[in-house]
């Protein structure tokens, strides 16, 4: 009996791990069921009454400055998270806005983190994605937009995450960064490099 008590013991340690994962999952399951508070019925904007987004990159490609236009639709705050990958892991910068009659809303995002007044800035920024949560005053969700994005610099070639929306540069512009995304409503041609069908190029600041 006393030689098989190893095998024993392993197989019941075996037995407990696996009801152990068995009740994690159950538990992550019933939380990612549960879910988003929602108005009576999320609202339907027409083209010409969509927020106009844009994220425009700072001259060193360390921030996006998130511009949003055009809030006037009757929303009382906004939850927004800016994801994306590095050459490593993925990162989130999340951030709310009480919007109270603002008709315009600006935040200048890194991509990277600080502490104690210094700064790490992540590398290999190229792609992902900009959700933006529309709130009643009693917190449930009035409308969702998500967009993805994609930096780029040294090259010609400028082009949108989805492959909907290209633009050729006539050269290659050293020490620019574009960003490529939906800007849902239209955004005006002169604050864009190029613009079409909801889609927007974005240079670096004072470029």
């Amino acid at each position: 009996m006393k030689k098989y008590l190893p095998y024993i013991l392993v197989g019941v340690g075996f037995l407990i791990l696996a009801i152990v994962l068995v009740v994690i999952k159950a538990k992550n399951k019933k939380v990612s069921e549960v879910p988003e508070k929602q108005a009576s019925a999320l609202i339907e904007l027409s083209p010409e009454k969509r927020p106009v987004v844009s994220l425009i990159p700072s001259e060193d490609g360390h921030y996006l400055k998130l511009k949003i236009e055009k809030l006037n639709f009757g929303a009382d705050s906004l939850d927004y998270e800016l994801v994306y990958q590095t050459k490593d892991i993925q990162q989130g910068v999340p951030g709310s806005f009480k919007i109270e009659g603002n008709d315009n809303f600006e935040a200048d995002l890194l991509l990277g983190s600080e502490s104690s007044g210094k700064f790490r800035y992540d590398e290999g920024v190229e792609t992902g994605t900009l959700d933006l949560r529309f709130r009643n005053e009693d917190g449930e969700l009035m409308v969702n937009f998500t967009t993805e994005f994609h930096l780029q610099t040294g090259t010609k070639e400028l082009v949108s995450v989805d492959g909907k929306f290209k633009y050729t540069l006539d050269k290659v512009e050293k020490g620019v960064y574009y960003v490529t995304m939906q800007t849902f409503g239209e955004v005006d041609a002169s604050k864009a490099i190029a613009s079409k069908d909801g889609y927007a190029v974005f240079a670096s600041e004072n470029k």
